[in-house]
């Protein structure tokens, strides 16, 4: 079964999509160059199967697809939420790159029916000393608590992580950004007192005025908060 599901990889890796995919993600040397709504598809059909785990958790992840799909599963999962964290648990150490961790995150939307029980499950990943651990729980934040309930917890998170890895300080001032898109009172309160490095808080002022949902004006105060 293991090759099975490598099999169907190779069939449907692209050559001039591996070099596209493979520039986007510097860090790792094992893309073959699979789309993600095939990926997708693939992972949808596999959840369903009783020997899931024997397919994507007991065989070895030699590719990029192999691992992203493993998490694409878990995402597809019909399960209780304690069975899905269960997986999660045992599936964050795999992820060693920006892509499969964002993508992860997308999937568990199953979060969006259990916010408190995830929020406590997020908490020890957001001090880890690994990197990715960290930004998972920095991108869980960011697709699934932006709202005015959470918003206030989320800067003291976001606040107390101290992690040199740069996908970490680019998640954290991804968060911020969007936490002023959706709450631009409380967060610019937050700006204008918090402990971030002077990386990640230039960055994030950076992806505010990026955004089209914030004006010229604004955009203006915020370049000026930039620190030298």
């Amino acid at each position: 079964m293991e090759q099975a599901l490598k099999e169907q990889l190779k069939a449907l890796a692209e050559p001039e999509y591996q070099v596209f995919a493979a520039a986007l993600i510097p860090n790792i040397q094992n893309v073959m160059g699979v789309r993600l709504p095939a990926l997708r598809k693939i992972a949808k059909k596999l959840a369903i199967q009783q020997n899931w785990e024997t397919i994507c958790v007991e065989a070895p992840q030699e590719c990029f697809e192999e691992t992203m799909v493993h998490g694409m599963v878990i995402g597809y999962l019909k399960s209780d939420i304690e069975d899905v964290l269960r997986h999660v648990t045992e599936f964050v150490p795999r992820i060693d790159n920006w892509s499969v961790c964002d993508s992860f995150c997308s999937g568990l939307k199953i979060t969006l029916k259990h916010k408190d029980r995830m929020w406590l499950f997020l908490q020890p990943y957001s001090h880890s000393s690994e990197e990715y651990d960290v930004r998972f729980a920095v991108v869980m934040m960011l697709n699934y608590y932006m709202e005015d309930h959470y918003l206030s917890e989320v800067l003291e998170r976001l606040d107390r992580i101290r992690h040199e890895g740069y996908y970490v300080k680019m998640a954290v001032a991804w968060a911020i950004s969007i936490c002023y898109i959706k709450s631009p009172v409380p967060t610019m309160a937050y700006l204008q007192a918090n402990t971030l490095d002077r990386e990640t808080f230039n960055k994030a002022l950076q992806k505010i005025t990026e955004s089209y949902r914030v004006d010229p004006e604004t955009k203006r105060l915020i370049r000026s908060m930039k620190r030298k």
